[in-house]
């Protein structure tokens, strides 16, 4: 009986300890990478604004060529959104929508993914002049919820979305350089 009780308070005691350490853990994120394209703002606007486009140049459908795609609504315009439907876990389901958009500067998006793991986060595209063409940037923002974020302990979400965002963008660079 003396164990069952010594094994409850340590229980307890580590079940405290990570809830104390939960409040001292950042609870948001954002990645972020950038890329400059030799190219114009507008036509880079122009191709980005399609999320249909992102199917060429961001890596998660190149993961799974046999995801299933739908549209609701009509892209390049506020309220587009594209689902999928993969059974790779690194696809997954989900939607993503057009939140915002102001004409040759930033596009926002509402993700919501809802396989493997039921998550909702935002990310945007930003295109800016440059000297030597034009600086894409693209972002995902979200969180996790007091005492989830504890997992921030053990996951960094730059190590695990950076590179894709980068391949995305490199990807993005490649197809509108060499485009006619």
């Amino acid at each position: 009986m003396k164990f069952i009780k010594k094994l409850l308070f340590v229980i307890v005691a580590l079940v405290a300890l990570v809830l104390i350490t939960a409040l001292f853990v950042k609870k948001d994120y954002q990645v972020t990478r950038t890329v400059v394209i030799d190219a114009e703002v507008s036509e880079v606007y122009d191709y980005i604004s399609y999320l249909e486009n992102q199917q060429e140049y961001a890596i998660w459908q190149k993961k799974d060529p046999k995801t299933k795609n739908t549209s609701k609504g009509t892209d390049g315009t506020v309220g587009y959104i594209h689902g999928w439907n993969s059974s790779h876990e690194e696809v997954g389901v989900g939607e993503q929508e057009i939140t915002k958009m102001k004409l040759d500067e930033r596009i926002d998006f509402a993700l919501r993914f809802k396989k493997p793991m039921e998550i909702e986060s935002t990310a945007f595209m930003t295109t800016k002049k440059k000297v030597a063409g034009t600086e894409v940037t693209w972002a995902f923002e979200g969180g996790n919820p007091w005492p989830f974020n504890i997992f921030f302990l053990f996951m960094d979400m730059d190590e695990v979305l950076g590179p894709d965002l980068q391949q995305g963008l490199d990807n993005l660079k490649k197809i509108i350089e060499t485009k006619e």
